[in-house]
Order: C-alpha cells, then structure tokens, then sequence
C-alpha cells in the first residue's frame, strides 16, 4: 500500500512515516527542500517536491496514492488567514483527486473551539464552516466528501504531542520559562490540556488507514485532563525555578504566541476512538517526558 503524507518531516508526520513504513507500507513524503528530501530518503520513504501552494503537487501525489494522510500546516502565527487560505486549499485538492475511489484521507485537527464547559467528544462536530472559518474549516469540508466517495477519516491531535525532540507548544512554553526566570501559568491555572505521546499518535494514524470508517471523527489524546498549572509546576521543576500566575492582559508578552493557546481549555476523551481502533497509548505522560527532561534543551525553531 501506497502512502503519500504532507507533513511527512514534521514532529507528527516523521513519526508516522517511520510507523508506517515498519508495518511495510510505501510512503512518499511531501518535501519542500533538499534537506527535507534527504531526510525522507534516509529512512526510506520516497519524496515529491513540493509545498502546501504546490496544488499540482498534491494532486499527484495523492492520485498516485491508496491512503492520504494530510498533517502539513503553515502555522504561520503573524497571518492566520493565509494558514487558512492554504489549509483550505490543499485538503480540497487532496479530496478532489481521491473522489469516487473510496480511499482513505486522513485530515489532521486541533482540539480547540469543540466544548468550552467538558472534554470534546469525538461526536461534537466542528463548528469551523466555511473558507473564513479556523484552519479554512477544512475538516467540514473533507467530511463533505464521503458522500463523493472518499473515506475521511478526521484525526484531532492534542495540544502537546509530546516526546524527546518536541518543538511544539512545550518546547515554547520551557523557553519562556528559560526567558523569564519563572514558570507562568496563566490566572489560576485551571485551563487544561489534553496530551499524547508521539508514538501513539503514529499509530493511531496506521491504525486509522487501517480501520477507520468514512467519516470517522479520532481524538490523539492519551491523558484527557491536565490542568495548565500543573504543566507550569512541572516544566518549573524541571528548570529548578519557580511556578508563578501570570495575569491574562501579561500573556502575550510572558509567553510570545503561545500565550494565546495556553488560556484556552483544549481537552477531549478518546474512549469512542479507543474501542473502535482497539487503540491503546503505551508512551510516557507529558509529565515523565518533562521529568525525565525532554525538553532540558532549546529546542525553539
């Protein structure tokens, strides 16, 4: 089986290309640059030259495919409209070449935006519609494809995919931490966060190409709640400095970007995507993985 993955050097997609080429599956990496390319040649997966605006790219790489799995995203934090032109965009084109030959395509999420009161449910639909809408409501749009005979499949990653090498949103909140001589949390600390160890996010992902029926709705999460102060205390600990509230107007200037994630409640169950997946996350919790100090070096990009 033929796997084209967007993303395919990037913290998730890197993971998943190993999962899937140790199960035996091909996998062809989306790449954008020469180093990006020798990164997939080096594990054995092929690459195609190309970006998030090459639409000709995708188009190729997914018509030649038996399963997508569509992780890239600019995250570009200074022009979120542009991130979600492109998102838009590409998961339209991904769809459009795939449509009527009941392939997979697998559409990577977040978690934000779904339950403001409880932990998001894998039936809480998206209420991102629309070309306007967060990430360019890519998800709905795919959805809208199983009746054109695609097997989407929505896969919502956790906050913090975490492990040794993380560049994500732990990674920037240590670095702040490093910056400021004090681990912030912000108000109370109440918000709280879901998580997941990268390498069952990798098999989920496998899983899903595997198992998962059009229209699925997955949650990436292996710890449901964990408050963001604890989180604070624990990257605290780890750096040997204090644990301290920050005020909500003092965010973005404590935290830098990820200031604006960290006041928000991204938390979610996964026992619906457990049982239909048999899926069981067997890595360490976030908190082993500060502890154990994956993220005792600057690893900010």
């Amino acid at each position: 089986m033929r796997v084209f993955v967007t993303g395919a050097t990037g913290w998730i997609g890197s993971a998943a290309v190993d999962e899937l080429l140790g199960a035996g599956y091909e996998v062809v990496g989306l790449a954008r640059s020469d180093a990006a390319e020798a990164s997939l040649r080096k594990t054995g997966a092929t690459a195609l030259r190309g970006d998030l605006d090459d639409l000709d790219a995708l188009r190729r790489g997914a018509s030649e495919a038996d399963a997508v799995v569509h992780l890239a995203n600019k995250h570009d934090w200074a022009n979120p409209a542009e991130s979600d032109r492109a998102e838009r965009a590409a998961v339209e084109t991904l769809a459009e070449a795939l449509a009527g030959s009941d392939r997979p395509l697998l559409v990577a999420n977040g978690l934000s935006d779904l339950a403001l009161d409880r932990p998001a449910l894998e039936t809480d639909p998206s209420p991102a519609v629309g070309p306007t809408a967060r990430r360019g409501g890519a998800e709905n749009l795919a959805l809208d494809y199983v009746g054109r005979g695609v097997r989407t499949v929505i896969v919502r990653f956790a906050p913090t995919v975490h492990g040794a090498g993380d560049w994500g949103f732990v990674n920037f909140l240590t670095a702040a931490a490093r910056k400021q001589g004090v681990s912030g949390y912000i108000g109370d600390g109440s918000h709280a966060w879901s998580a997941v160890h990268r390498s069952d996010a990798a098999r989920l992902i496998r899983l899903a190409i595997e198992q998962a029926p059009a229209g699925s709705r997955l949650h990436a999460v292996a710890e449901e709640v964990i408050p963001t102060r604890t989180i604070a205390e624990a990257i605290g600990r780890s750096l040997g400095i204090e644990a301290v509230s920050i005020a909500p107007e003092n965010a973005g200037s404590h935290f830098g970007f990820v200031g604006r994630f960290f006041g928000l409640t991204m938390s979610a169950s996964s026992e619906r995507t457990r049982e239909l997946l048999d899926w069981r996350p067997a890595g360490p919790t976030l908190l082993e993985d500060i502890m154990a100090g994956a993220y005792a070096k600057d690893g900010e990009r």
